[in-house]
This record gives structure tokens, C-alpha cells and sequence, in this order.
């Protein structure tokens, strides 16, 4: 039989399960309102969750790890959170076989002009990332907008057979406003993550991936930041990024194109890279960058070689470079099999401080 009880601002449906055999009932919940002290409650009784119109208090975190297997969580209509300076994460989802969708329409809204400084996560006031999706395993995230990120938006973090599909990231108010680190999708410990179709309007790293294996980018379009990156690579846990496929992809506006960067003096490696039918337009500084002398204050100017670049496929990348900006640069160690072909970059201008690329790859700065 089933029942209906209104705690607060939470509504409580029971439903069967598709397969009842276990006789177990589940119910299916709304959260909405400007209270999310039953969350808790809300995780162990439902497997189908609705977010609805909510306010969250600031300082605190729409709470979603720990979901039940199975468990789909929906965002409908306009999600807030009050402004505190504090780390975040403003919302964090971990379980296996979970779906997170979005209703049509929904808007998920971070409060950015209240944090923007200039600096983001490099000094100024503290400010929270905004999606941590850390364990989720055989999961999908799909068809959410989000808007006005503090800094970082996904912190994808030991996850494993993850799909983004269909995702808004619009922080383009803060290309005047002091928007700044707000990276789209920064991957770490990861295996098995596909992130397409995405639509990404920022002021740093569309994708930057920092560790992992067997990820795929493609069909995105990225705005306003610093490109499609791999990496920085080095200095962590976990330094080996191995088996990424970046495909039919467009860089607009942005500072740069695609590029790998590894840590300077640092280990690791990375391998197993493709970037392909890759759009540049209208790029600021480099179109294509891959560089070993990373470090956060700067680039060294020398490579060095305890993280080396393998297998690196660059195939029908084209463009436009901004005037003053580069096309390719190149400053590398101990890289090997690289195999460039269709890359046609026009505008801007060429460079002769290239170095390490390897002979016969069909790479040329």
C-alpha cells in the first residue's frame, strides 16, 4: 500500500521496484525549500530523488554521496547556494549505478560574482568548487546547467565507467568579472570516463587531465579559457595519464588550442594521446603546446625528462591564431612515436624555440 508523508519541505512517495521478488518498497522523494538537514534521511529511504527549487544554506553541501545503488537524482528548476567563503564542495555525489539528470530547464546556480576576485583559487578570499563526483562507479551525468562556478566546476576523482552528457558550464560573466580558475572538468584517479557533448564558456582549462586512463572528450565546444589540456602532469599521487582520445571538438576564444603540460623536474608519464578533427578559432597564444617545463609560476624554459610524452597522435587540427599568438610550440625531453598529420593553423606566427620533437613524427613548429 502505498503512503504519503510531508516532512518539511519533503515529500515522500513509496513506489515498488521494477523487480518486487525481494519484497523490498523504496520511495520516491522531493527536496525543496531552503532546508537540507533530512538529506540524510532522504539517501536512505529513496532511490528516486528530485531536487526542486531548493536554497541551500551557505557553508553547507548538497550532500549526495553515499547514494543508494541505482539511485537517480533529478535537478528541477532553480537550485541556489548562499554565499560563504569556505572550500566547498557546493554539491558531491559518490555511489555506483547512479544517474544525475536534469529536468528541462533546470538551472543550477553557483553564486560567482559574489567570490570572483581576479585570483580564484590562488589567493583572494576562499572560495568553493562546485561538483565533486568522487567514486562513482558505472554512472551517468547528464542534461544539467550550471552557472556561475566560485572556481573549479567537476572534480571528477577516482571514478570509474563515468558519462557526462549534455552539460552546461556558463561562467561567461566572469570573463569581465574576475572570473578565474574556473576549470570545466578536471580529472583525476579516473579510468573509463566519457565527457561529450558539453557546452563549456570559462576562464580556465575546459578538460585538464591529471591522471587517469581510457578517457574520452569529444563533440564539446569550449570558451573563453585555456583550452583542452592534459595535465599538468607530476607532483601528485598519481602521475600517469595513459589512453586519451580528444575528438571532434571546438576551442573558441580561448588563450589556448590543445596542449599537454608536464611538471618541471617532476615523474611520471604520459601516452597513448589523440587529439583529432580538433577546431581552433580565434586562439590567443598557442594553438598547439606541448611542454615539459610546467611549474604553477611559470614556465622554465628547459624540459626535463621524468615525465615523457609517447605516442601522440595529432591529426586534422585547424584553425585560426590570433595575431601575436603561436601556432605550435614545442619543448620537450625524452618524448617518442608521435605521428602529426593535418595540422593547418593559420594567422599568427611560427616559432624557433622548438625542441625534443622526435624525427619522422611530421611535427613542425
Amino acid at each position: 500500500m502505498n503512503s504519503l508523508a510531508l516532512l518539511g519541505t519533503i515529500l515522500l512517495t513509496a513506489s515498488s521496484l521494477s523487480n518486487p521478488l525481494d519484497g523490498e518498497t523504496r520511495a520516491s522523494c522531493t527536496l525543496e525549500g531552503e532546508s537540507i538537514s533530512d538529506l540524510s534521511s532522504i539517501k536512505q529511504s529513496c532511490t528516486s530523488i528530485t531536487i526542486r527549487d531548493l536554497n541551500v544554506p551557505a557553508g553547507q553541501t548538497l550532500d549526495l554521496t553515499g547514494l543508494k545503488s541505482g539511485t537517480t537524482v533529478t535537478f528541477s528548476g532553480t537550485i541556489n547556494f548562499g554565499v560563504k567563503e569556505w572550500d566547498g564542495p557546493l554539491i558531491a555525489v559518490s555511489g555506483s549505478q547512479i544517474t544525475v539528470n536534469g529536468a528541462s530547464g533546470n538551472r543550477i546556480n553557483g553564486g560567482g560574482p559574489s567570490y570572483w576576485d581576479g585570483q580564484g583559487g590562488n589567493g583572494g578570499i576562499d572560495k568553493p568548487r562546485f561538483f565533486r563526483a568522487a567514486r562513482l562507479d558505472h554512472s551517468v551525468i547528464r542534461n544539467i546547467n550550471i552557472y556561475d562556478s566560485p572556481v573549479h566546476v567537476f572534480s571528477i576523482n577516482r571514478c570509474q565507467n563515468l558519462t557526462v552528457d549534455n552539460v552546461l558550464i556558463d561562467d561567461s560573466k566572469g570573463d569581465s568579472g574576475g572570473g578565474h580558475n574556473t576549470d570545466g572538468f578536471d580529472v583525476g584517479r579516473s579510468s573509463q570516463i566519457t565527457i561529450k557533448n558539453t557546452r563549456v564558456y570559462n576562464q580556465d582549462d575546459c578538460l585538464a587531465v591529471n591522471s587517469g586512463t581510457d578517457i574520452l572528450f569529444e563533440n564539446n565546444y569550449c570558451s573563453g579559457g585555456h583550452g583542452i589540456s592534459i595535465g599538468s602532469v607530476g607532483g601528485r599521487d598519481d602521475n600517469v595519464v595513459r589512453n586519451v582520445v580528444v575528438r571532434n571538438c571546438e576551442v573558441a576564444n580561448s588563450d589556448n588550442g590543445i596542449r599537454i603540460k608536464t611538471v618541471y623536474g617532476a615523474t611520471g608519464s604520459v601516452s597513448d594521446i589523440t587529439f583529432q578533427d580538433i577546431t581552433l578559432t580565434n586562439i590567443t597564444r598557442y594553438g598547439i603546446t606541448v611542454r615539459g617545463d610546467y611549474t604553477n609560476s611559470g614556465s622554465r624554459g628547459n624540459a626535463t625528462d621524468g615525465v615523457p610524452i609517447r605516442n601522440l597522435v595529432v591529426r586534422n587540427v585547424r584553425g585560426t591564431i590570433r595575431s601575436g599568438g603561436t601556432r605550435v610550440m614545442v619543448l620537450v625531453k625524452g618524448a617518442s612515436e608521435w605521428r602529426w598529420s593535418g595540422v593547418s593553423l593559420s594567422g599568427g606566427r611560427s616559432t624557433n624555440d622548438c625542441s625534443g620533437i622526435p624525427s619522422g613524427s611530421g611535427a613542425q613548429c
